[in-house]
């Protein structure tokens, strides 16, 4: 590996040291440090780096800037809310406080050129600068002329600098319909089976045989692989059931080599963490306590199953409970259980006649959206202006698959939701909140 590092402009032993830290990336590494050249010669204007979420874009930028200790100033495009953010940053990482202090309130492109030009001439780059844009893809919701003045701000600035582009969608997406200077693309794919092994067995605990260690992320592989590639993802995995399937070891019952009844051990663990991935609906402590409950329970949490764990800011979760209610009430049963001031409703005609069939066996209904939020207005414990942000947590609840909406997505004057949680869900995420759910369920009378 260290012969595919191998470039004039660094010394050997630092480029060991970065081969030793990007397992399964000597191409792409190689194939950057091709791209950058030498430290003191004009590197190309602009990169563009892609690739699916953890293909290791960041951590080989990372390791290459800091190990070779190349002038630089990484920017995380979710950070800086506003473009001024972004342009302090650069000149903070640059030039240091003074120089990002010169930026005026609201700052602009222009600002930014000329206070970095400004700079320039007062220390010249030795080396080439390295400016890293992590989630570049949000660049296109900035101005229109930010990226494409980014990518030629070499010839803006007069410096020797390199824009470095990272993002998980290709540049067609990008590219503006003015057209603009074309940086140079590089892919990074996904880790294939054999590195994700490699990589993950790195982690190994000193206390474990490397043999004992990689028969276990074997098991894992084969069980996660089909659904889930993410690096990070796996790692996580591997971390919280590994303590699982050392357990019969450390009992005596088995030993190292006995492959098939560790698996056999691991197995079921295996299978119910696979609910949970991706949606890190609990963590790595509380997952170990539900398993202790599991085992002095014979196998069940009294009702409870790790979803009902998930966590949602306070207001989704009155808005999932506003949901669930909208969903498994009648309509005509609002104000009996929503307005303080209804009046006398006497119990014979609020209840229907010959109505025996409960809502919860016949499942949700679906419900309009101004139902939904006079529900919620109702039941929080306190005063919420109807914000974007009220109706940007309704979204998210659709992406997380806890509300659907039924709906057609051009239905914009009056989308309909139902709610697609258990009793059991609602409960616990009721009791999080002191809502006691059950006194509003038109079922429980």
């Amino acid at each position: 590996m260290a012969a595919l590092l191998q470039h004039p402009g660094y010394e050997e032993e630092r480029l060991q040291r970065v081969a030793e830290q990007l397992p399964c990336r000597e191409v792409q590494t190689g194939m950057l440090l091709s791209l950058m050249g030498q430290p003191h010669h004009y590197s190309y204007p602009s990169i563009f780096i892609y690739g699916h979420r953890a293909s290791g874009k960041s951590h080989v930028m990372h390791v290459l800037l800091k190990e070779l200790e190349l002038p630089h100033a990484t920017v995380s495009c979710v950070e800086c809310v506003s473009v001024a953010l972004l342009f302090e940053q650069v000149l903070l990482s640059f030039f240091g406080c003074d120089a990002a202090s010169l930026l005026p309130r609201s700052a602009s492109l222009s600002d930014f050129v000329r206070i970095y030009r400004q700079q320039c001439s007062q220390s010249p780059a030795k080396q080439t600068r390295y400016i890293v844009m992590e989630k570049a893809e949000l660049l296109r919701d900035t101005d229109a002329n930010l990226l494409p003045a980014l990518l030629r701000l070499q010839e803006l600035v007069e410096d020797n600098v390199t824009i470095i582009l990272l993002s998980e969608i290709v540049w067609d997406k990008f590219r503006p319909n003015t057209g603009c200077f074309e940086p140079l693309l590089l892919h990074f794919p996904d880790y294939s089976k054999g590195e994700l092994q490699k990589i993950l067995s790195q982690d190994r605990p000193p206390s474990y045989s490397d043999e004992f260690y990689s028969s276990y992320i074997n098991i894992l592989l084969g069980v996660f692989y089909s659904v889930c590639r993410d690096l990070r993802e796996l790692r996580h995995l591997a971390a919280l059931n590994f303590s699982k399937f050392c357990e019969p070891l450390e009992e005596g019952k088995v030993k190292e080599t006995d492959t098939h009844k560790l698996w056999r051990n691991i197995e079921p663990h295996l299978k119910k963490a696979m609910q949970t991935v991706y949606l890190r609906e609990v963590s790595s402590v509380q997952w170990e306590q539900m398993q202790q409950m599991e085992e002095k329970e014979n196998g069940a949490l009294r009702g409870l199953s790790a979803h009902t764990h998930v966590e949602l800011p306070y207001y989704s979760k009155f808005l999932l409970i506003a949901a669930y209610l909208a969903s498994y009430n009648p309509a005509r049963t609002d104000k009996r259980f929503f307005l303080k001031h209804h009046g006398k409703i006497k119990k014979t005609n609020f209840l229907k006649k010959n109505e025996k069939t409960s809502n919860h066996l016949l499942g949700p209904k679906p419900f309009p959206l101004d139902r939904l939020l006079a529900i919620f207005y109702s039941v929080v414990d306190s005063r919420v202006a109807p914000t974007a942000s009220i109706f940007s947590q309704i979204s998210s609840l659709v992406t997380l698959q806890l509300l659907t909406q039924v709906s057609h997505d051009d239905q914009l004057d009056a989308p309909k939701y139902k709610c697609a949680v258990s009793m059991d869900f609602i409960c616990a995420i009721s009791r999080t909140v002191n809502f006691e759910i059950v006194k509003y369920l038109y079922d429980f009378l």
